[in-house]
């Protein structure tokens, strides 16, 4: 059965990690807030954990999910050729509503569905999240809606939508921002934004002027 904890005081949120921590150690679900929308987890070098969150959400393979990231640092162990267009825009965006396409490193032990060696990896800034990932690693996050509704801003609409499918989850208020995060591609020798979101193309040209829009 669920557990549900209010992460707004200081001893609901310390209780929720403990068990979102022991969630995830044990390959089962979590949600959890984001800057930009609710999300489900797992530990992302679960495989039959990732498994279960695509099943969670109705979503197939071709639909990889993202890994979400407690720091800047675990980068360069994940992914290769990053660049410096990478690494400018993650010193301008992250923490925040960015997401970076690149490719995994090959001798990753992970299976995040068909990702033709590519991974999507953010880092949020939501304090709960933050916390969840110091303790976990990255971990798969993707937005915690059954495939085609709409994203929760809140835990009760994604509770209402996963049920017992999530082992935990952790209540940090409405999220403050109603839309997903904007993804770039960093795997081709231009940027390419691929989903316009939180970030503006005309914020990320400031950094990256050669960013193409499709």
């Amino acid at each position: 059965m669920a557990r549900r904890y209010g992460c707004s005081m200081a001893a609901g949120r310390a209780e929720g990690l403990r068990a979102a921590v022991l969630a995830v150690g044990r390959g089962e679900l979590v949600v959890l807030p984001t800057d930009t929308v609710y999300g489900i987890g797992a530990d992302a070098f679960d495989r039959w954990a990732v498994e279960g969150l695509l099943e969670a959400k109705g979503r197939g393979r071709a639909m990889p999910s993202p890994v979400l990231v407690a720091s800047p640092d675990t980068v360069d162990d994940l992914v290769t050729g990053f660049g410096e267009q990478g690494r400018a825009l993650v010193e301008a965006f992250w923490p925040g509503g960015l997401t970076l396409i690149a490719r995994h490193r090959p001798t990753l032990s992970w299976d995040l569905g068909e990702t033709h060696g590519t991974v999507a990896i953010r880092m949020p800034s939501h304090p709960v999240a933050l916390d969840l990932l110091a303790e976990t690693g990255p971990m798969a996050v993707s937005s915690a809606n059954l495939t085609g509704r709409p994203s929760p801003q809140d835990c009760d609409a994604a509770q209402s939508m996963l049920g017992d499918a999530v082992t935990v989850y952790l209540d940090g208020g409405p999220t403050p921002a109603a839309v997903a995060s904007s993804i770039v591609d960093l795997t081709q020798e231009v940027p390419v934004l691929k989903r316009a979101g939180a970030i503006s193309a005309e914020c990320l040209r400031d950094v990256v002027p050669d960013l193409r829009t499709l």
